[in-house]
């Protein structure tokens, strides 16, 4: 027998386990940090699939607290937080690369005008 079958077959132990999302909500979110660098888009990826992970990691432990641990709750968290790090760094690096383009396009004809 595996130890988690011992332990679950004492009676009143409770056990929780870890929420199903939280380390993948992380692992994107510290991706959607790094890859907005990438011309944003890797980031607002990587936050949008990170955010929504973690979003319904919260859900379900909000439903239910005592069959999830607080660790994993707190690793989700974490990855909310980067993933919305992540989304507003992206959009900030999108909105300047249009602006660049835009700066340059019409420099571009002032030049050859």
């Amino acid at each position: 027998m595996e130890q988690k079958d011992l332990l679950s077959s004492v009676p009143g132990q409770n056990i929780q386990q870890n929420l199903p999302n939280a380390t993948t909500a992380l692992v994107l979110g510290i991706i959607s940090i790094v890859g907005a660098f990438c011309y944003g888009i890797v980031g607002l990826i990587c936050g949008v699939i990170g955010l929504v992970l973690a979003n319904k990691d919260r859900k379900l432990y909000r439903e239910s607290p005592e069959f999830y641990s607080q660790a994993s709750y707190g690793t989700s968290n974490a990855g909310r937080i980067c993933s919305i790090i992540g989304l507003i760094i992206s959009a900030l690096i999108i909105i300047l690369v249009v602006l660049v383009l835009v700066f340059f396009g019409l420099a571009s004809t002032q030049f050859f005008s």
